[in-house]
């Protein structure tokens, strides 16, 4: 589970410092995701990498971002996820800092991208490579410029 602090100022102008937002994806859920595109996320995101499609790159960010998250329950057994949280969370200006920190910084989109693992495929993903294969997607105009 990946869990992330997102300073933000509301529509009423005020300020959120210390609110926690949750993201996590099941092992089910990779897999589902994996097998429901020929040849698997994995082959999308090199291909979106090679073309440097950023539209789709961020079209794919924003619905990993928004599927992966979510509450958890206060006995911890489930980790909520639905349509209304999605939306909720979308029409709030956190969900816009949280963005654009991933599409601008390939740290910050790895450590996500790990961090939403569950714990036994986080084990075997490396770091540097996730670092490495964000930098490469992220590579090219940075969204802020394409509204230029």
């Amino acid at each position: 589970m990946y869990t992330k602090v997102i300073p933000y100022t509301d529509y009423n102008g005020v300020e959120h410092k210390d609110e926690v937002f949750m993201f996590n994806m099941t092992e089910a859920e990779i897999t589902e995701m994996n097998l429901s595109v020929r040849g698997g996320m994995a082959a999308i995101m090199q291909q979106i990498a090679n073309t440097r499609d950023v539209p789709k790159l961020i079209e794919i960010f924003k619905n990993l971002v928004l599927k992966a998250y979510g509450e958890k329950s206060a006995d911890g057994r489930r980790f909520v996820k639905s349509q209304e949280l999605r939306d909720a969370f979308e029409q709030c200006p956190a969900y816009s800092n949280f963005f654009m920190s991933l599409v601008q910084d390939s740290k910050a989109a790895s450590e996500f991208l790990i961090g939403i693992l569950p714990k036994n495929l986080q084990a075997q993903t490396n770091m540097e490579d996730a670092e490495a294969e964000a930098a490469k997607m992220l590579d090219g105009p940075q969204p802020v410029s394409l509204l230029n």
